[in-house]
């Protein structure tokens, strides 16, 4: 096995365990005697790490050395969402909603279909373009870390989801990240706006496991629950209500 899928491998490890108990980067580095940026280094796997912080990591932990390297097979029980999840952190998908209950419905039926893919909730534009881009109170974030995936509603406060739209597609840093736009009705005026600023699908909310699913295979992502490696289809992807 390549020394950077090692790396990567052994990092997922400590993230999850780390999640498990429901502590910080910064908390578990404190535990450690560790800095914050060296345990966010190892978490995305662009870290060697010696025999002496695999100690110091597994006794921050009060777990055995042995699971930092044997718990890799089996993901976290739980969608992490924004009141778990510590700025600095690993993300999978960005989820920009300023809807409470599309929030809560959304999360639901994806813990209820058991995905396990780590989300982080933004509920304006404004704060969404600083969580991707490392400002405000996200400055301390590494700019390598950019979700997998996103989700955008288009009627957004302070920044409207066209704009956050257009701003994640302009950006070389951000361009690459599939988008998926989220509206209240298939005849949404800004739907083919969307299209030509480069979102990748629509969804028609609620969002459930359902419509999700037809688009997120066809987008190449890695989800826990569904079978990744598929091409990715050309064009924009409507998912059905």
């Amino acid at each position: 096995m390549a020394k950077t899928d090692v790396r990567r491998r052994f990092g997922t490890s400590v993230r999850r365990l780390r999640s498990r108990q429901r502590i910080s980067q910064e908390e578990l580095a404190g535990r450690a005697g560790l800095h914050r940026t060296y345990v966010s280094d190892i978490e995305r796997g662009a870290r060697n790490v010696s025999l002496e912080s695999i100690d110091k990591l597994a006794r921050a932990l009060d777990i055995p050395a042995g699971m930092l390297f044997s718990d890799q097979g089996e993901p976290a029980p739980e969608v992490v969402t924004a009141s778990l999840l510590a700025s600095d952190e690993l993300v999978d998908i960005l989820f920009i909603e300023d809807n409470p209950d599309d929030v809560e419905l959304t999360l639901r039926a994806l813990k209820d279909a058991n995905i396990t893919n780590r989300i982080h909730v933004v509920r304006d534009g404004a704060e969404a373009l600083d969580f991707l881009f490392s400002r405000r109170d996200y400055a301390h974030r590494q700019p390598s870390d950019r979700p997998q995936m996103i989700l955008l509603d288009l009627e957004l406060p302070k920044v409207g989801g066209l704009e956050v739209l257009r701003k994640i597609k302009a950006d070389p840093r951000t361009k690459s990240i599939p988008v998926v736009v989220l509206t209240a009705s298939r005849q949404h005026r800004d739907i083919a706006v969307s299209r030509r600023l480069g979102a990748e699908a629509y969804i028609v909310k609620p969002v459930d496991f359902q419509n999700l699913s037809e688009v997120t295979p066809q987008l190449s992502l890695q989800w826990a629950l569904l079978k990744p490696g598929l091409l990715p289809r050309q064009g924009f992807i409507e998912a059905k209500a």
